[in-house]
């Protein structure tokens, strides 16, 4: 069935056109005589039709050859366009194959370039996490060497308080002994002026003399004692103030646990994504290969369908010389 309006009428009116202008009608001819309209196989029924429909007024007066060589070349035009069709069909199945190939190849290109933009930003992310990995791990070297430092100022303070410890024992001591020795005296004076007064009364003032000078040591050992106590509360002082430092200590030190806690827990936070980057980075590296794979896979179908399509010119080109040779034989037959 005619497409575009092509009929019978409009190939015979191009044809009588043709011949007119005494050149052969062939189907090119008659399809660019119509305006390069029409399928070249109605035009080829058509035209067969009026060959077959047109009357031989002349022929018999026309001579053997010259009717030999007008069938020789309408069945060499024939030959040529059979032999055209599958031509144009193979070159716009080829065509087709080789865009449909051009658009996957564009795909991949495309799907390779994101996945190397995301390994791009993989890569990035995972060397920001690396840096902040580094400076927490720094962080935590500072933090272990203060708390060693707090640890060891704490250690310092605890002999510190130890020496305090000890003196106020030593001074404790010494207390106790000058009370005992206050005790003894006075129980040794005690005894010695009831000896003395019994012994005779005559002696009453060399005891009180004697009495003078003990009262003035005890005055002297009560001295000693009063700055004995006053040596005691100031260690006492001191030993307060130093419990407080070392309150203050332990808080800072135990503030110095929390931290470093916590320190360590954000890095193990950061080491597992980390581990969950390097992860997402090498499956998309398997991927990106896989695409490239299939890339160059394609690459390679391309280069079978381009010299299959090679093979395929060369088959035509053999087809369209053998036409050639075909539709020349009438025109040497009718030299000969």
């Amino acid at each position: 069935m005619a497409r575009g309006g092509i009929n019978k009428a409009v190939v015979q009116t191009a044809r009588l056109a043709i011949l007119a202008r005494g050149e052969h009608p062939s189907i090119d001819a008659v399809r660019i005589e119509m305006g390069n309209t029409g399928s070249k196989t109605t035009i080829h029924r058509y035209l067969k039709e009026l060959d077959d429909g047109v009357e031989p007024v002349a022929t018999s007066s026309e001579p053997i050859d010259d009717e030999l060589t007008g069938l020789v070349s309408r069945l060499a035009q024939r030959l040529k366009e059979q032999a055209q069709e599958p031509i144009d069909q193979a070159r716009a199945q080829f065509e087709q194959q080789r865009k449909d190939l051009e658009i996957q190849l564009a795909d991949a290109q495309e799907a390779n370039s994101e996945l190397q933009q995301q390994y791009e930003l993989q890569t990035l992310a995972l060397t920001q996490e690396s840096d902040t990995l580094q400076n927490t791990l720094s962080m935590l070297q500072t933090e272990q060497t203060r708390n060693a430092g707090l640890n060891q100022a704490l250690a310092d303070f605890e002999l510190r308080l130890q020496d305090k410890d000890e003196q106020i024992r030593s001074l404790e001591e010494k207390h106790l002994h000058a009370r005992d020795a206050l005790e003894h005296y006075r129980n040794a004076v005690k005894e010695q002026r009831e000896q003395e007064q019994r012994r005779h009364e005559g002696q009453v003032q060399q005891i009180q003399m004697e009495l003078r000078q003990a009262q003035q040591s005890a005055l002297v050992r009560q001295d000693e004692i009063t700055q004995l106590h006053r040596d005691n509360e100031r260690l006492l002082t001191e030993n307060r103030g130093t419990l407080r430092e070392l309150s203050l200590l332990q808080e800072q030190l135990k503030q110095t646990h929390t931290r470093q806690d916590q320190l360590l827990e954000q890095v193990n936070r950061i080491d597992s994504e980390r581990t969950l980057l390097q992860e997402r980075l090498r499956a998309a590296l398997l991927e990106s290969q896989s695409l490239k794979q299939n890339v160059e896979e394609q690459s390679q179908i391309n280069k079978a369908l381009e010299i299959e399509l090679l093979k395929t010119q060369a088959s035509l080109d053999e087809s369209v010389r053998l036409a050639a040779v075909v539709a020349t034989a009438p025109d040497a037959a009718k030299a000969d």
